[in-house]
């Protein structure tokens, strides 16, 4: 109560609302974290704004707009739980028994539905191969996986269907070490991992105009798809893909437009430089044309992809690689040569201060030049240096 009132967005009118901390307001809690318990299964922690819950009622997802059952209500102490029966205003509790409901989503009642502001995860700039040693690790390592996905928004998970491998993506080379140790850990699943790569991206340089046609006739029904379209960099990086339909007088009908999106978005997925995927480009459909009998959404959604790759390819593409900021703290007397050292990774020193008897160091850094920092700066300072960093933004990769 001593805090200010904690504003919200009504998810139908989205229109802000104040949460008044108090057992009488409708309920509302935020969920901060996720935890896979091994006797109760999956722990939802929340931290209640407003309103009391009991064990057994139903609350509403705002930001899934589902409803959910509460099995049970726990209060933590350390990896002790204490069963209870309601919660109030101001209490950090876990929830057993939400399926649906993830870090940073808002619970509330179904009547008084209230959006609190969304956490947001960055995307992540490092990723490795994953792969279980027997056939038996298998179905281990997918629920293992699965499991570390719902807990950490940051850590992603994806499979390359061009080279069979299972992806781990996450915030930086500890990060997936941690996971790493985890799924052997707790999850017993012995796995092989390859070395960490770069999650590089791919962008266009110029704004282009390029046409899809996909057309097949080989007696009886035909395939016709026809799309044009506007390929542009977007004017804030870090955007990402976006698409705009601006198709007039009805150029190529109505159903046939998320056609044309699907096939843009999917051939997105891998660039003209080096397949890496594509960002920060804005995609607008301008034109087409279509047949009466012979048109159809996969045709459609072949004309949107055609004209994709022959944008990009037309566009000046170029390779993006993730830079970090960095923040070193080191003694003076080594203090020449960590900037030194950081200088030859292609490091941009943002700026220098002093904070007691060290120095602070800021940097932008390519992610690429830091593997195994940890050890080049022990070795640099004689283990006297600390560092943290995280992703910042991506800029036009030089040399790879």
């Amino acid at each position: 109560m001593d805090v200010p009132a904690i504003k919200g967005t009504n998810p139908d009118t989205g229109e802000f609302e104040e949460i008044i901390a108090s057992d009488k307001a409708p309920f509302c809690a935020l969920c901060f974290k996720v935890a896979t318990d091994p006797y109760v299964g999956k722990l939802n922690y929340i931290r209640v704004y407003s309103g009391t819950l009991k064990s057994g009622d139903f609350i509403y997802n705002a930001t899934k707009r589902t409803k959910e059952r509460v099995a049970k209500l726990v209060r933590m102490h350390a990896n002790r739980q204490e069963v209870i029966t309601s919660i109030h205003t101001g209490d950090i509790i876990a929830v057993v028994g939400l399926k649906e409901t993830k870090t940073g989503d808002t619970i509330c009642t179904e009547a008084n539905p209230i959006l609190v502001e969304s956490m947001r995860f960055p995307e992540p700039v490092i990723q490795q191969a994953i792969e279980p040693k027997t056939k038996q690790d298998q179905e281990k390592l997918g629920m293992a996986l699965h499991k570390l996905a719902e807990e950490d928004p940051s850590f992603r998970v994806t499979y390359n269907h061009e080279t069979g491998e299972t992806i781990i993506s996450g915030m930086g080379q500890l990060h997936l070490e941690i996971a790493i140790d985890r799924i052997m850990r707790e999850f017993n699943v012995e796995a092989q991992v390859g070395s960490p790569q770069v999650a590089y991206r791919e962008t266009i340089t110029k704004k282009v105009i390029s046409t899809g046609k996909f057309i097949q006739q080989s007696g009886g029904r035909g395939q016709y798809g026809h799309a044009v379209i506007e390929m542009a960099p977007q004017e804030m990086p870090g955007t990402g893909l976006t698409f705009e339909d601006k198709i007039k007088s009805g150029a190529i009908p109505r159903e046939y437009i998320p056609a044309v999106k699907q096939g843009v978005m999917g051939a997105a997925k891998s660039g003209a430089l080096s397949g890496y995927p594509v960002t920060d480009i804005k995609v607008t459909l301008i034109d087409g044309s279509f047949h009466e009998v012979d048109s159809s959404e996969m045709s459609f959604q072949m004309a949107g992809a055609i004209a994709f790759n022959d944008g990009l390819k037309k566009g000046n593409p170029i390779l993006l690689e993730p830079i970090m900021d960095m923040e070193i703290t080191v003694p003076e007397e080594y203090m020449g040569a960590v900037i030194g050292d950081l200088n030859s990774r292609r490091g941009k020193i943002v700026s220098l201060t002093s904070r007691a008897n060290v120095r602070l160091i800021r940097a932008y850094i390519p992610l690429a030049e830091i593997f195994n920092y940890a050890t080049v700066s022990r070795s640099l300072t004689q283990g006297r240096a600390s560092y943290t960093m995280e992703p910042s933004f991506t800029q036009k990769c030089l040399h790879i």
